[in-house]
């Protein structure tokens, strides 16, 4: 951390850390499945993320639920630290680069905690994909972009959406690295270390996708629902 830590600083990292939480805790694909009369935690992989949305509640629904969870990760960085930092510093000092820095980081990891271990539903979430991109959309573009396009390459090159997320999860301390050396003033090591930290959670809520590669179950991109056997409702 910064040279003045003080008590208000850390105060603040604390309430940037619990407000980004709160923020990414909200279970967008639960709720709007329950408008819909549907839980998605039982059915299709029982994940409430945006992938089992698009599977289970349809098009429409499953965009919205990737876009509102894509901007939860986005405003927790680009706006939370600024406005904790406000509320809460009793002074008019602006906030200076690194610790800004350290506050969007903090701010980062906590959103995609809260989505991916949401309080709301016995700390159940989802994978945190689009939350992460989110993040990294305001705090790391480039890996944003390296991983966006990875993860559309890979997914459709596959027709695995799994696949192509553990793709791009990998690609992002990668990418974040290339940043870093040719323009460190930008992308510093702690930016590196933030990325390799959420590719990793990212493919670590994936296991069961994992498991499912290897069994040869995993849903692909296209396949049609098996029908139900006969005299087995739906």
């Amino acid at each position: 951390m910064p040279d003045h830590k003080t008590p208000s600083v850390i105060l603040i990292c604390i309430a940037v850390a619990l407000v980004a939480y709160f923020l990414g805790s909200i279970p967008t694909g639960y709720l709007v499945g329950k408008a819909k009369g549907i839980d998605l935690r039982t059915m299709g992989s029982g994940n409430i993320g945006a992938t089992n949305a698009f599977r289970i509640l349809g098009k429409p629904a499953g965009i919205f639920v990737l876009v509102v969870d894509g901007l939860k990760g986005w405003m927790a960085v680009a706006l939370v630290p600024g406005l904790i930092y406000g509320l809460l510093k009793h002074s008019t000092d602006h906030l200076d680069p690194e610790t800004e820095e350290y506050l969007k980081m903090v701010a980062g990891i906590s959103v995609i905690l809260g989505h991916n271990y949401t309080c709301w539903l016995k700390f159940k979430g989802g994978k945190g994909i689009a939350t992460s991109a989110g993040v990294l959309a305001a705090l790391i573009p480039i890996a944003f972009m390296v991983g966006l396009f990875t993860w559309i390459i890979v997914s459709f090159a596959t027709r695995y959406v799994s696949v192509g997320s553990i793709a791009a999860a990998l690609s992002l301390p990668i990418a974040t690295l290339i940043g870093h050396y040719y323009y460190p003033a930008n992308y510093s090591y702690r930016l590196v270390l933030i990325a390799a930290i959420m590719g990793a959670l990212a493919i670590y809520k994936h296991k069961g996708n994992i498991e499912r590669l290897r069994n040869g179950t995993e849903n692909k991109i296209g396949r049609k629902k098996t029908p139900p056997p006969t005299g087995v409702s739906s």
